[in-house]
């Protein structure tokens, strides 16, 4: 009797999409084998998204940008701290899962998960605060107010770093949503599980079913239907080898979405507002003065 007790077998996890605030299977059912960083340590399935998962990600999304991006930022701002809340509350899962990915040191997976949580923090922070940087009253000749006011792009398909499945994903997604749109994003091909924890925590929280949608699997195959999806109002290239960067920048043209293709980032440096910037557009209103 003693001797069955002592002999069990281990819990093997097979992760699911993250869409429209469920966890649907792939569309096509199929998984793939992910390793550590080694490629020796099996760690988990994860579900290989197909077009269709794509698309139904791309609808959840447009689904939720009327109400997210309708919210007060000083709201905005709340449901973010939260996210790094339960993420601070879930440190040493996220360790673990970041050091199997990327190869670090409990020490060092450590730091990145901190930074992290830190830079997540720090973009809730700027959700009320964007407006007086990018907005404002212009002078104008004439007897008129002329007022410049930022909205969100709308629906952004973020393709994640590849190497950076922490640090780099939450400094390319948090953007995006601070700013009221709604994400579509396609996590690291290499090590997804980052990203795909990042889906359980954001389903307990407070963000809305559909603002962040996360997808896993071939990243050409899946970022080819989002760059032509005359529904995706701009995508973010960051996760492209360069040559599928031009593909996918080609095939953007057709419904003229706002494209961002970085050179190579450095994930622990300053981020500045240039992210926060790039996913709003100016809206200007001229109103005659005395009425």
């Amino acid at each position: 009797m003693s001797e069955a007790r002592d002999t069990r077998l281990s819990v093997f996890k097979t992760y699911k999409l993250y869409v429209g605030g469920k966890f649907p299977r792939s569309e096509s059912g199929r998984v793939y084998e992910v390793t550590d960083s080694k490629g020796a340590a099996w760690l988990a399935n994860a579900p290989l998204a197909s077009r269709k998962d794509a698309r139904d990600a791309v609808v959840a999304a447009r689904k939720a940008v009327a109400g997210w991006s309708g919210a007060t930022a000083y709201n905005r701002g709340q449901v973010l701290y939260r996210v790094a809340e339960m993420l601070e509350g879930r440190r040493e899962q996220f360790v673990r899962v970041v050091a199997e990915a990327e190869g670090l040191s409990k020490s060092k997976s450590a730091a990145v998960v901190d930074a992290a949580v830190d830079r997540w923090v720090w973009y809730a922070g700027w959700t009320d605060k964007i407006a007086q940087l990018v907005g404002g009253a212009n002078q104008v000749a004439g007897p008129y107010f002329n007022l410049s006011t930022p909205e969100q792009t709308g629906v952004v398909a973020v393709l994640a770093p590849q190497e950076s499945s922490f640090l780099g994903l939450v400094s390319v997604v948090a953007p995006v949503i601070a700013t009221g749109n709604a994400a579509v994003v396609v996590a690291s091909e290499r090590a997804p599980l980052p990203a795909l924890s990042l889906g359980e925590v954001l389903a307990t929280s407070d963000v809305p079913g559909g603002v962040v949608n996360i997808l896993s699997g071939r990243t050409a195959e899946i970022a080819a239907p989002l760059a032509a999806h005359q529904d995706v109002n701009g995508i973010d290239l960051t996760g492209a080898s360069a040559e599928l960067a031009r593909e996918l920048e080609t095939a953007a043209a057709d419904n003229l979405k706002r494209v961002r293709r970085p050179a190579a980032e450095d994930w622990t440096a300053d981020p500045g507002t240039g992210r926060l910037t790039h996913w709003l557009e100016t809206k200007t209103v001229w109103h005659p003065i005395g009425v």
